[in-house]
């Protein structure tokens, strides 16, 4: 009968007569039991061993025991413990009136809702006519239909589970939904009938007649009741707008598996969970789980009360405005909202990776003209020069792989600075850069951030270039007399050329004479220009001629002077 009752009971033989019956009636208790966990939380508890085999507390297991020579021990703070409940084979002993037991007991707001158990165990000391040696696991009424069992009687003479293998697959036990819900008992005794005598047939090699260990359990509680969360304040509740870390005051209370985390979601998203208080490693998540629930090795892990200053780290977010919700979580992950607000974030933009091996916000730039020992280069139109420079940290290590930025402002008036171009060092902080050929006078600025994208640069150097003017001449015909023209053309090489052209003087002398202005002549916008002149008087036997580009603010270039060219009179 008993048996009967137990597989009835278990849900392992259901007849579909009697499923079809029912079927309604399921379907609501379904419906009630799934509202019911979507409002409870739910935490492990290990008890003995993790499930990695390390040592665990024995917290919410409790020892009875009764009458002589009963044992329940725990010796669970060593790596081969366990809770042992054990009767020896004692003269005279009674049944059902002694044995030794451990027993889990929930706290008052927590219920079992799932557990796993690792057991061996034996009952050596045999039987008796009315009376049996035994060890049971059983649900909430103490040794009633056990879902583990070694009756000597029934044949269990050999024992079960392994002791060698604390966490082999042989120890484990399911423990049957039907007997969850409130205690779980661990038992060794001698049952049978009333006022029978327990045999005095012997014991194992430990000197027990009964014996049950449990090596680990991992006990799953469920809490149906919220935390509770008042007096919020702190930047983070008040401020129009947040950056860097903003913090958030409260107090907070559970009754049952205690405080454990703030939790922030901004826009529907968790970006921060902050464990509030561990409690000396108490109140933390141990893992190894496979559902995803926090794990503990105490049955109220966290503590029942809390004052919380949390730091909320805005730069998780972007800038700009979000929807902000922090609620505070107990160890079994019902929540309780702390704050709901719409907040704006205005951080400034983060650094980027660094610049460079040995970066540094303290470095030294130098650069120079190559070949040149002053700041300022003077230079004719159309030539190569470069420039080489060196990087350093403040302690004067190289950095190397670094870009340093190159810009340049042009020497007219409003001219805007732009990025010329950018050079990396090599692995001693050296760089060399070569300026194309035709480039116009201009101020060179270097900078260096010590990030990539940083605002402010952390080393600057500057090098300004005179760049003469470049022109051509040509004259035809080369002789001359009076009454006679020659024509002059050429170009102004270098631009930008001003769109209203550009100003050139005609100059001219004997050979070996001072240069004398005789004319002016405009470029159109393309630089070209066209002149002529014409004889009047007779003069010396030769002539030399050149054309003059004079400095003005619409034009980057110094003065410059075009090739002479020789003109004979006859």
């Amino acid at each position: 009968m008993v048996l009967f009752e137990r597989i009835s009971r278990n849900g392992d033989r259901v007849s579909p007569a009697r499923l079809a019956a029912s079927g309604a009636l399921l379907a609501i208790a379904a419906l009630l039991l799934w509202a019911a966990a979507a409002r409870a939380g739910r935490y492990h508890v290990y008890s003995c061993r993790m499930p990695d085999g390390g040592v665990a507390e024995a917290d919410g297991w409790k020892s009875l025991t009764s009458g002589a020579h009963s044992y329940a021990t725990d010796t669970c703070s060593q790596s081969d413990g366990a809770l042992t409940a054990a009767l020896s084979d004692e003269l005279g002993r009674t049944t059902n009136k002694e044995s030794a037991t451990w027993k889990f007991e929930p706290s008052a707001q927590e219920r079992l809702v799932g557990a796993t158990l690792w057991r061996a165990g034996d009952a050596d000391g045999g039987n008796a006519t009315g009376s049996s040696y035994e060890f049971t696991l059983s649900g909430p009424e103490a040794n009633s239909n056990p879902f583990s069992e070694c009756f000597f009687s029934a044949g269990c003479e050999n024992g079960v589970g392994s002791e060698a293998e604390p966490l082999a697959f042989v120890n484990r036990v399911q423990v049957p939904g039907a007997d969850l819900g409130g205690d779980l008992y661990a038992t060794a005794g001698c049952t049978g009938f009333a006022e029978r005598t327990c045999t005095e047939r012997g014991t194992d090699a430990r000197g027990f007649a009964a014996v049950v260990f449990v090596f680990a359990a991992d006990l799953v509680l469920e809490q149906q009741v919220d935390p509770q969360a008042g007096d919020v304040g702190g930047e983070l509740a008040s401020a129009a707008s947040v950056s860097g870390t903003s913090d958030l005051s409260f107090t907070a209370s559970d009754p049952g598996s205690g405080v454990y985390e703030a939790l922030f979601s901004v826009d529907g998203q968790v970006v921060q969970r902050t464990v509030l208080n561990e409690d000396g490693g108490r109140c933390r998540d141990v893992g190894q789980t496979s559902d995803g629930l926090p794990a503990f090795l105490y049955v109220q892990p966290c503590p029942s009360s809390a004052s919380a200053d949390v730091g909320f780290d805005s730069e998780l977010v972007g800038n700009g405005a979000h929807h902000l919700v922090v609620s505070v979580i107990d160890a079994a992950g019902n929540a309780a909202t702390v704050l709901d607000r719409q907040i704006t974030v205005d951080n400034p933009n983060a650094p980027g990776p660094a610049n460079g091996v040995n970066a540094s916000a303290q470095a030294s730039l130098s650069v120079r003209w190559a070949g040149a020992s002053t700041r300022h280069l003077s230079s004719g139109f159309g030539r190569r020069h470069e420039i080489v420079g060196k990087l350093a940290a403040a302690g004067g290590a190289p950095i190397s792989s670094a870009m340093v930025e190159v810009a340049a402002t042009p020497a007219s008036a409003g001219a805007a600075t732009a990025a010329m171009t950018s050079v990396h060092t090599d692995g001693e902080g050296r760089f060399v850069l070569t300026l194309p050929p035709g480039v116009s006078s201009r101020t060179l600025r270097f900078a260096y951030r010590s990030h990539i994208g940083d605002a402010a640069p952390a080393a600057t150097a500057t090098l300004t270039l005179s760049v003469r003017a470049g022109l051509t001449l040509s004259i035809s015909p080369r002789t001359a007399s009076v009454g006679r023209s020659i024509y002059f053309k050429g170009r102004l090489l270098g631009g930008p050329v001003p769109r209203t052209g550009k100003l050139l003087v005609l100059e001219a002398r004997a050979p070996g004479g001072r240069w004398i202005e005789f004319d002016d002549v405009r470029t159109n916008a393309r630089g070209v220009y066209r002149a002529s002149y014409r004889f009047k008087f007779s003069g010396p036997a030769s002539y030399q001629f050149r054309v003059l580009s004079e400095p003005e603010s619409d034009y980057p270039y110094a003065q410059g002077a075009s090739n002479t060219v020789a003109v004979s009179e006859r």
